[in-house]
C-alpha cells in the first residue's frame, strides 16, 4: 500500500505520530498540498536525494519560496498611491487628529507596539492592533474573521464610534476640496468621484500592496547558505520539525489562514462569536510571522512582551481546556538553548 506519509515528510525522519501531533486536520491537509507541488518542484530542477527522496532543505524552500510579484496594471498603482495618502490623512477621523496610521504604524511592522489599541479616548480597545503585511492573499480579516474582504474591513475602523468614527458628508466635503486630492481620485476611478466607496476602494488597495520586505530567510530560501546563522538554522530545525510551528505557521506568508484555540488567558470569544465560528471555542486567526520581531507584543490581546514570552506560552504557559489546538495537546519540550535558536530563526522573518 502506499504510504500516506508526505515526502517532504518522509526526507525529514517525522513519522505519522509526530505529524499528527503537531497539525491540525486542515494545517495537514494544506501541509500536504504543498508538498506535492514542492516535490514536482524540486524533481523538476533534478534536486533528488541519494534514495529518490527529495532533500529536505529543498522541498522547505519550496514551501517557504515567495510567489512572484503580483501584477499591477496602471490603474491598480493611482489606487495604491491614493490609498498610501488616505492611510496618513486625518481628514479621515471626526475629530482631524487620527488616521489609519495611528494605529498602524509603518516604522512598527504596521502595527502600534501596544498590548492593545487605543480608541478615540485613549481608552485601550479589546485587542491588539494586528499587522498589516502580505494581506493580498488573506481570506478573513480580523482576530476573528468577521470581514471576509479588505474593503469590508477597511470600512470598520472608518466608520467605528471608538476608533475614527467618520462623518462621511464632513469627510467626504473637505477631501473633495482638496483639489489635488480629487484629481487623484479622478485619476484613480472611472466615476472620477470622491465617495465613500472610492475612499474604501483606494484604502484597500493600498493595504493589498503591503508585502513584508525581504529578509535573511528569504536569502536562505533562495539558496544562500550562509544567509542564516547556526543558531539561527537551528531555530529552522526546530520550527519545522520538533517544535511543530509549521503546522499552522506554513507558507512563504507564514499562516494557514485558520482559527485556533491557543490557551490565551482571555475573556475574548474571539471566532465564536462569529457567524460560522465553532461555538464555545475562543478561536483566533494565526497571524503571519513575517516581520514579527517588529510587531510586538503578541497574541490577539497581546498579552505576551516578547518572543521569548511566546515561546514560553507554547512550553506550557498557556490554559489546558478541552476546545485547544490538536497540536497544544503536548507541551513544547525545547531546553534553554533550543528556546533561544528558536526566537533566533523567528528574527531572520
Amino acid at each position: 500500500m502506499r504510504s500516506m506519509k508526505p515526502r517532504w515528510a518522509r526526507a525529514t525522519g517525522m513519522t505519522m505520530t509526530t505529524i499528527a501531533s503537531v497539525f491540525s486536520a486542515r494545517a495537514l491537509r494544506a501541509a500536504v498540498a504543498l508538498s506535492a507541488v514542492a516535490v514536482v518542484s524540486v524533481l523538476g530542477a533534478g534536486g533528488v536525494a541519494s534514495e529518490g527522496s527529495p532533500a529536505p532543505d529543498q522541498i522547505w524552500r519550496s514551501i517557504f519560496a515567495r510567489p512572484a510579484a503580483r501584477a499591477v496594471d496602471e490603474l491598480e498603482a493611482k489606487k495604491q498611491a491614493l490609498g498610501a495618502m488616505l492611510f496618513s490623512d486625518t481628514r479621515l477621523s471626526r475629530d482631524g487628529d487620527r488616521s489609519c496610521a495611528s494605529c498602524h504604524r509603518p516604522e512598527s511592522g504596521y502595527s502600534d507596539g501596544l498590548r492593545q489599541a487605543r480608541g478615540r479616548d485613549g481608552t485601550a480597545l479589546k485587542r491588539n492592533t494586528p499587522h498589516l503585511f502580505n494581506l493580498a492573499e488573506g481570506k478573513a480579516f480580523y482576530w476573528d474573521g468577521r470581514e471576509p474582504t479588505l474593503e469590508s474591513q477597511a470600512r470598520v475602523p472608518l466608520t467605528a464610534e471608538n476608533e475614527l468614527a467618520a462623518d462621511w458628508a464632513r469627510t467626504l466635503a473637505d477631501l473633495g476640496a482638496d483639489l489635488d486630492l480629487r484629481a487623484k481620485f479622478a485619476a484613480a476611478f472611472a466615476d472620477g468621484g470622491v465617495s465613500e466607496a472610492t475612499v474604501i476602494a483606494a484604502l484597500a488597495a493600498y493595504e493589498r500592496s503591503l508585502v513584508s520586505p525581504l529578509t535573511a530567510f528569504d536569502r536562505w530560501v533562495a539558496g544562500d547558505e550562509a544567509a542564516l546563522s547556526e543558531q539561527e538554522s537551528r531555530g529552522f530545525r526546530i520550527f519545522v520539525g520538533k517544535g511543530g510551528c509549521v503546522g499552522c505557521h506554513g507558507g512563504w506568508r507564514m499562516t494557514d489562514d485558520g482559527f485556533h484555540d491557543i490557551g490565551v488567558d482571555s475573556d475574548d470569544p474571539g471566532r465564536s462569536a462569529v457567524a460560522g465560528g465553532a461555538a464555545g471555542i475562543p478561536a483566533f486567526k494565526t497571524p503571519g510571522l513575517r516581520q514579527v520581531s517588529k510587531t510586538a507584543p503578541y497574541m490577539h490581546n497581546g498579552s505576551l512582551a516578547t518572543l521569548e514570552d511566546v515561546v514560553a506560552h507554547y512550553a506550557g504557559g498557556h490554559l489546558k481546556r478541552p476546545s485547544l489546538a490538536p497540536n497544544l495537546v503536548r507541551d513544547l519540550d525545547l531546553d534553554a538553548q533550543e528556546r533561544s535558536a528558536l526566537v533566533a530563526f523567528l528574527k531572520t522573518l
